[in-house]
């Protein structure tokens, strides 16, 4: 399962939100850059960002700080957040960003998102944000009607083949990350599914490898909060998103190795 280390981005500065509340951010670093070079220090080989203040104003607002990440570190980087036309998707592919993540824009205009998964195949993924398991956009402003696992159908008939899932209810709250969802979301879409919102614990993480490994189709874990409050180091993390079970065990056991 691939570990994705999380930087969010207000006016520049590195913050997590609770429940993505911009009003309700707290900041870890005001140089981002170095703190992506210390995710690639530690072991890292992806990172996850999200342009905050684009996801709320539909427009770029972090672009300079995005170049200068992309440019300091050779870490495989996912980024989403105001992406809502195929100029700004191939503008961020140019930049060198390895994958988009379309999130409102997959509910406003799903045609598009389809063209985009046709050019770009599987460098562009959905983000599917969920409040009590109907859909969240523009940046979880707004909840909809629609159902998040029909989203994820919809995107699979669109030709998406991977998806951000989130439980804004766990997101920043440390309450551990809701897995039954996350399974869901897997096994009734048919889509790649990576976890976001709520870990708190490398038993977390480790359960969530253990779906993996029964073939649910959990390509991995993004981590925020967790890393900077402390609850565990990213080796830690990394170990965790690797963690094989023995016989019997599941992930709070303290045995097992690491691939």
């Amino acid at each position: 399962m691939l570990l994705f280390p999380a930087i969010d981005l207000k006016e520049g500065k590195a913050v997590r939100l609770l429940q993505g509340r911009m009003e309700d951010s707290t900041v870890y670093s005001d140089n981002p850059v170095d703190l992506a070079k210390s995710f690639e220090s530690q072991g890292a080989e992806y990172l996850h960002i999200v342009d905050l203040n684009g996801a709320f104003t539909g427009k770029p607002v972090n672009d300079e700080m995005i170049r200068r990440i992309v440019g300091s570190v050779a870490l495989k980087i996912q980024i989403g957040g105001g992406i809502r036309t195929m100029e700004r998707i191939t503008e961020l592919i140019e930049l060198g960003v390895e994958r988009v993540i379309l999130g409102t824009i997959a509910v406003k205009n799903p045609e598009l998102v389809a063209e985009a998964a046709r050019r770009y195949g599987n460098r562009v993924i959905v983000g599917i944000d969920a409040k009590e398991g109907l859909v969240a956009v523009q940046g979880w402003a707004e909840t909809t009607e629609m159902k998040a696992i029909d989203l994820g159908k919809a995107m699979k008939i669109m030709g998406v083949q991977s998806v951000v899932f989130t439980d804004i209810a766990r997101d920043g709250m440390l309450q551990g990350p809701n897995i039954e969802s996350t399974v869901q979301m897997a096994r009734e879409t048919g889509l790649s599914v990576i976890a976001s919102g709520g870990i708190s614990t490398l038993a977390d993480l480790k359960n969530l490898q253990a779906e993996a490994i029964k073939g649910v189709s959990i390509e991995g874990a993004i981590t925020g909060k967790a890393l900077y409050s402390g609850a565990f180091t990213l080796r830690e993390a990394l170990e965790a998103a690797h963690f094989i079970p023995r016989d019997g065990e599941n992930g709070n056991g303290r045995e097992g190795h690491v691939k």
